[in-house]
């Protein structure tokens, strides 16, 4: 069940969720990073803590996205509550940039976790390794290595996944995120959600997704993406209460 928001601020998605009194799973924070997408802010930092701190009062599973640079200033701004569990990375080779220097191929994701928030790196393993684990002979789980590799949806790969966003994610990308931090039926929510990645990945795997951002283009991107994610389905649906409420 997918529930996208009507086009608002941030602050307002996050104070429609708080106001249901549900808690997230997962939160994913894929912030627009102060270089004209989505304007700039001279208080950026402060923008991201707030929304950072607000998000971790009501989330076991918090994800920030950024380049390297950027994400490791949020690093001071941990609420006591979460503790860094791991500095992931997203490594890429096809960034067609002609900047003159090097060239980034690379993007970061902080997951922070409350120290009891499950994690479920048995959706990794192998049907050799889920076979030893049933059998109770697999002597220690293996998890998902910290850098996640997949090309830039470009060009010609990711045709089928490109919406026109400008910094569209890899579905494969968020798969594993939301693989190692919810089972079926867990709720995630996305105040910034851009394209729809998020959504569309959760209704492949059978979660709950509240989905929101300010931009009416990407309300209208996300629907379309989603209504062609398992075209039988009726989950998508503009009543807020009509996922999280179940």
């Amino acid at each position: 069940m997918i529930d996208i928001l009507s086009p608002m601020d941030v602050f307002d998605s996050i104070a429609e969720f708080e106001r249901t009194g549900k808690r997230a799973n997962v939160s994913i924070l894929d912030p627009w990073y102060n270089k004209g997408l989505g304007g700039t802010r001279d208080d950026y930092l402060s923008f991201i803590e707030e929304i950072l701190i607000r998000l971790c009062r009501f989330s076991d599973h918090v994800y920030l996205w950024g380049f390297p640079e950027i994400v490791a200033t949020f690093l001071p701004f941990i609420p006591k509550t979460h503790k860094l569990e791991c500095w992931l990375t997203w490594y890429y080779k096809n960034n067609p940039s002609v900047i003159r220097g090097w060239r980034s191929s690379q993007q970061a994701c902080l997951h922070l976790r409350t120290e009891d928030a499950a994690m479920y790196p048995q959706h990794f393993l192998n049907e050799v390794q889920l076979e030893k684990l049933r059998e109770g002979k697999l002597r220690y789980m293996p998890g998902p290595a910290s850098v996640l590799e997949a090309a830039l949806n470009i060009g010609f790969v990711g045709r089928s996944e490109q919406t026109g966003h400008p910094a569209q994610k890899p579905e494969s990308i968020y798969k594993s995120l939301i693989l190692m931090a919810t089972v079926e039926g867990n709720l995630v929510f996305d105040p910034m959600c851009g394209s729809g990645t998020t959504g569309a990945v959760c209704k492949r795997l059978g979660r709950v997704a509240v989905l929101g951002d300010m931009n009416p283009e990407y309300i209208e991107i996300t629907r379309a993406r989603l209504a062609k994610v398992y075209p039988d389905s009726t989950s998508v649906d503009d009543r807020f209460d009509f996922a999280i409420g179940q």
